[in-house]
């Protein structure tokens, strides 16, 4: 059962939509097929921010290619693919993958860059029209607004309710309930912050971001950045709310029953989940979905996590009435829990605790330190609105941290628990604003998640 577009087999593809609902034919085919082929270990891996299904299937194409070579010679290994509607937007690069920035968004790209004038290139609009089907209006007059950029606030708040309309589900619909990362005592998620006050002033907070990533020696006070620039952050950080919210619920509705089923009719298969970016909440947020009685998961590695670094914690430390919406889950896994993160991420450590704190997670918008000269925000806003994929897993007691020298040495990585893996010596390399973020197809972390799974 060769997949041509695949560099292993066999290989399973799990497709999900926004609302987590399966297509049964493909779940029927893994569940038929996963025992005749005496598979022993089933690698889960779920994309984080993509285009299309083509580019989900390349990336597992080659995370997956050095597996056969590096395990052991008596393993039996199948592997799936999860696709999931998610988008990226096509400014930003993947180190390594050709189709990531085409020829329309690099002259877009370039065009920005010399003009200072965003837009919305064609490939994003119909990025946006196949990741929000039946908002075809509302993406065009968002385009609209971005190509003449007017200079009139009112213009801005009208952009911002477009904004919101474009990505918002009803309040009783199977999303509505999957955003947040952290949960008070019985708090409801509520309308993101940033969609709550002032557009301008929040987009104005994008473009000052923006101003001193690109120029990290500029003095923010001084600088007057083009709203409009942030207005088209706006749209990027609300998309990846919309995308954040979807994960969850794909994780919880539809990947963990789905393996709930196969634990059923394989129940000696030994399940290892795998997640980049918003795929690392999926995979996560698939453990709240599993069936009581189901413990065929054995291992959990998290790629560049885009969730709160206390999605797991009991407890949080700047709010003990607090915890993650996560907590206790990583003991729905007959084995570790492991996070990969680097310094590198510039989408982690840059944009996410920026677009955490204007999405809610915390209390408090637009504070009173407004100085995003550096590169890394996440060391102005302190660790409030930390993402997994840059300092680890945080406020759980035990976890240990290694680098990812130490996790690959024989025996060093834990049987259990959570462990934190500082992988920044191979996510290293991309470009601004995303930095590393996607830079994740390294033997090495293939090692990772062969070593969580105690695969023989």
């Amino acid at each position: 059962m060769a997949d041509p577009e695949m560099s292993v087999s066999p290989y399973w593809e799990l497709t999900f939509d926004a609302d987590g609902d399966t297509d049964g034919r493909k779940r029927d085919r893994l569940i038929a097929e996963v025992n005749p082929l005496q598979v022993r270990d089933l690698v889960v891996f779920a994309h984080g921010w993509n285009n299309d299904r083509s580019m989900a299937t390349e990336l597992y194409s080659r995370f997956f290619a050095p597996i056969p070579s590096l395990a052991p010679s008596t393993a039996r290994i199948g592997y799936v693919g999860v696709v999931w509607p998610s988008m990226r937007f096509t400014d930003e690069p993947i180190p390594d993958f050709p189709q990531s920035m085409t020829a329309t968004a690099t002259a877009t790209a370039a065009a920005t860059a010399a003009t200072g004038r965003p837009g919305l290139d064609k490939d994003t609009r119909h990025a946006l029209l196949e990741t929000f089907p039946g908002r075809a209006t509302v993406v065009e007059q968002i385009a609209r607004l971005l190509d003449q950029q007017p200079d009139d606030e009112r213009a801005l708040e009208e952009f911002g309710g477009l904004v919101r309309l474009l990505v918002e589900v009803p309040p009783d619909a199977p999303q509505a309930g999957f955003a947040a990362d952290l949960l008070g005592d019985g708090e409801p998620e509520g309308v993101p912050e940033m969609f709550a006050g002032s557009t301008a002033a929040v987009c104005e907070e994008f473009a000052r971001t923006l101003a001193g990533h690109e120029s990290p020696g500029a003095v923010a006070e001084f600088a007057l950045p083009n709203p409009w620039k942030g207005a088209q952050e706006l749209l990027r950080q609300a998309t990846y709310y919309a995308m954040k919210r979807r994960a969850g619920t794909v994780g919880e509705r539809g990947l963990g029953p789905v393996l709930g089923r196969l634990a059923e009719a394989a129940p000696g298969v030994r399940v290892h989940l795998v997640g980049h970016s918003f795929g690392a909440r999926l995979v996560s947020f698939a453990l709240r979905g599993l069936p009581e009685e189901v413990g065929t998961v054995k291992s959990v590695t998290l790629l560049q996590g885009a969730f709160s670094h206390y999605a797991f914690a009991e407890k949080l430390p700047h709010d003990t009435g607090a915890g993650g919406a996560l907590r206790g889950r990583q003991s729905r896994i007959d084995g570790p829990l492991v996070c990969c993160y680097s310094q590198h991420d510039g989408a982690l450590s840059t944009f996410y605790p920026l677009a955490s704190r204007m999405a809610g997670e915390s209390q408090g918008l637009l504070g009173a330190d407004r100085s995003f000269a550096g590169f890394s925000v996440a060391k102005t806003l302190g660790p409030k609105w930390g993402a997994m994929g840059h300092d680890g897993v945080q406020a759980v007691p035990g976890t240990v941290k290694l680098t990812l020298a130490e996790a690959l040495q024989p025996a060093k990585l834990p049987v259990s628990g959570c462990v934190s893996v500082d992988a920044a010596a191979v996510v290293r390399n991309g470009g601004g604003p995303v930095g590393a973020h996607s830079d994740i197809c390294h033997a090495e972390l293939a090692r990772v998640v062969l070593a969580a799974g105690r695969i023989k």
